[in-house]
């Protein structure tokens, strides 16, 4: 549909005041971005993007993701006005409580909104993820006789100065580059402004070259309003087919505004309702009513909603010929569609290690346990920050996700810690991959925003930290993690599992791969534990509630002590060494993910736990979040850092062989006071 420059104009500066009144309505908010990058988006939304409003997730819909998330109204103007379920309302009710339209985009949320961004960065690194899944898709599902080919969109979006600032976005850069993701297309807006002011008391190099040299293709628009140099712009980066895209548009935050445009005052607060009122005069928009749309840009955004819908049809009814002519690719897809997994996985994890009797880490008895689950579990995909040879989380071998080998199951992240999180958790937005990071437990730090992120937006990705605790040995202090436990522990819908032995690894996995409203952590040893000994068989569904008895004295517990991971044979090893005067009635509990024991009911926890019984929890780590559950009770762990030194040395210097665990706890029920262990 062609538009004349008089139509295209008022089109254009709908976006921008949608932006805001809604800005100036709720009293808070970005106005700047929206009425900057309006004319992008117009362009972007109008020409190129295809979308099915009736089905935001159909799957061969181009994503849009705003990582510029502060700019939530440019999205949610546009949505309402393609004819998702935002309603006016809606846009009336931005930031108020139970609103679809939050201050940020939130998945979940709001209908069309792909991923939750606002956290500078991370929405370009998610979208590097998307960017992924589609080609692996692709690679996966082959065209028919007929030519047609299920998945072939793209991955749109707009970043800010701040995202290209913070580093993460040059760590899933320089990944999209070596990938050579040509599907992945992002506008730039370069506006030359932040909070503090203008970039250049900071941001001065060469944005665009910075991006050629990660691989990427690179174009510069100098006026943010020349739609036809942005259309030509779109046109040449659909043209890269072995590229990232990347165009730089020279915008004025809050354009129109007389006072306030080009300026700070723009970015994050409301014009005010004089400057608001300037703003609408300068660019000829009527004063009232506010919340306007036109009746001759409703019919612009309902002729090209027919259109997509018309294209959404026809894929659809192609689709169906497709799927009848490739059943074998179908039921794949169908797999993958709905992240399936058998309901029996856990027993056959359990099947897969039930011949593992030696003494090993838990991180190699992962190994085993990740090749049985992604022989059952398609969509299971994975890789490390460059650590495989320590973490052991590769998929079969010789299996590398390459630019020319898209068919592929293991990443090679590189050294790209918060990287990965951001494009993991773009590959479970997504929907189609159930995808896993590793790296070892201390580096988790690198990833918190991705991890928060993760638990926020309830997505399933899987965090593997390997070499948790210090026993790592060697390495020393800034390798072996002490509060990354109790901080992980933290986060709500994040569930932490740190397994003792082959059958809680074959759990946490079993448990991982089976939730899908959240994200998990698997926290693994570098070295061998010894053997759990059980009063019975080794139990998986025992084991996948979180916490049970491993050993108990006849008759109610007087004493209940809890240990997880490593801990867990140490501790084993300790009772019965503690003092025969004490004649206590011991209950010993192996605790491989508290988060799933705290949700039990009341009283089934109680029944385990005695409100009674004194409360001891060994783990080789803070351990402030175990009060949460022993209450007054005892906390075995490590109150400082640890040392470089040989594994069996640290745990006689920090309190971690059985006969000082059975010492701690001896006196400890004395009432005697205990000495912290600090090396």
């Amino acid at each position: 549909m062609t538009l004349s420059a008089e139509l295209e104009k008022k089109c254009i500066d709908t976006i921008r005041f949608l932006a805001a009144d809604a800005v100036e309505k709720a009293n808070s908010g970005h106005p700047g971005m929206p009425m900057g990058c309006a004319a992008i988006a117009f362009t972007l939304w109008n020409k190129h993007l295809r979308y099915d409003p009736r089905a935001p997730r159909w799957a061969n819909r181009d994503r849009f993701i705003l990582s510029a998330g502060h700019g939530s109204m440019l999205l949610y103007g546009l949505l309402h006005l393609a004819g998702f379920d935002v309603t006016m309302d809606d846009l009336k009710s931005f930031r108020q409580l139970h609103s679809k339209t939050p201050g940020h985009p939130e998945f979940r949320d709001t209908p069309g909104v792909e991923c939750t961004t606002g956290p500078l960065g991370q929405g370009i690194s998610n979208a590097v993820g998307f960017a992924m899944s589609a080609r692996m898709l692709n690679a996966r599902m082959p065209a028919s006789k007929s030519g047609f080919q299920p998945i072939d969109h793209y991955v749109y979006g707009i970043c800010s100065d701040g995202d290209l600032m913070e580093g993460v976005s040059a760590e899933a850069a320089s990944f999209a580059g070596h990938q050579k993701l040509g599907n992945l297309i992002f506008f730039y807006d370069d506006n030359n402004i932040s909070i503090e002011g203008s970039t250049d008391i900071t941001f001065t190099e060469d944005r665009l070259k910075r991006f050629e040299a990660y691989g990427w293709h690179t174009q510069l628009i100098e006026d943010g309003n020349d739609t036809a140099a942005i259309d030509r712009a779109l046109e040449a980066a659909k043209a890269e087919t072995q590229r990232p895209s990347l165009i730089a548009v020279r915008t004025v935050i809050g354009y129109g505004a007389p006072h306030k445009a080009g300026t700070r005052h723009a970015h994050g607060e409301p014009l005010g309702k004089d400057e608001l009122k300037a703003s609408k005069e300068a660019l000829g928009w009527p004063l009232e009513p506010t919340f306007l749309i036109p009746d001759e840009v409703k019919k612009v955004w309902a002729a090209r909603r027919a259109e997509n819908e018309k294209f959404a049809d026809a894929w659809k009814a192609n689709f169906s010929k497709w799927a009848e002519e490739m059943p074998a690719q179908a039921a794949l897809w169908r797999k993958l569609e709905t992240r399936e997994v058998p309901a029996d996985l856990a027993q056959q994890l359990a099947a897969a290690v039930k011949g593992i009797v030696a003494a090993d880490s838990t991180r190699k008895i992962s190994q085993t346990v990740i090749q049985a689950a992604a022989a059952l579990v398609p969509s299971m995909v994975g890789g490390s920050a460059d650590l495989e040879p320590s973490t052991f989380t590769a998929i079969g071998k010789d299996d590398a996700v390459e630019p020319d080998h898209q068919q592929g199951r293991t990443f090679h992240f590189g050294i790209r810690e918060h990287g990965m999180g951001a494009i993991v958790n773009g590959l479970a937005y997504d929907g189609f991959f159930i995808p896993h990071g590793a790296t070892f437990l201390i580096f988790s730090d690198y990833m918190r925003p991705p991890i928060r992120l993760a638990a926020i937006s309830k997505l399933q990705s899987i965090f593997v930290f390997t070499h948790d605790s210090i026993f790592l040995g060697e390495d020393g202090p800034t390798h072996q993690p002490i509060e990354q436990l109790a901080t992980l522990r933290a986060i709500p819908n994040l569930e932490v599992w740190r397994p003792a032995d082959p059958i809680e690894t074959a759990a946490a996995w079993a448990a991982a791969l089976q939730r899908k409203e959240g994200p998990s952590v698997l926290s693994l040893t570098r070295q061998k534990l010894a053997p759990v000994q059980r009063s019975g068989p080794a139990d998986i569904d025992a084991a996948l509630r979180g916490a049970y008895v491993v050993s108990d004295s006849e008759g109610e517990p007087e004493v209940v002590v809890i240990a997880t991971g490593s801990e867990v044979a140490t501790t084993q090893a300790a009772l019965p060494l503690l003092a025969s005067d004490l004649q206590k009635k011991v209950r010993f509990i192996s605790m491989p993910c508290s988060e799933r024991f705290l949700a039990w009911p009341k009283k089934d926890q109680d029944k385990l736990i005695p409100p009674n019984a004194k409360c001891a929890a060994v783990e080789a780590a803070g351990g402030q979040d175990w009060y949460r559950i022993v209450g007054r009770g005892l906390v075995i762990g490590i109150p400082g850092y640890g040392a470089s030194a040989p594994e069996k040395a640290l745990a006689e210097a920090y309190g971690f062989t059985p006969a000082k665990v059975a010492a701690s706890i001896t006196a400890w029920l004395s009432g005697e006071t205990r000495k912290p262990q600090e090396g």
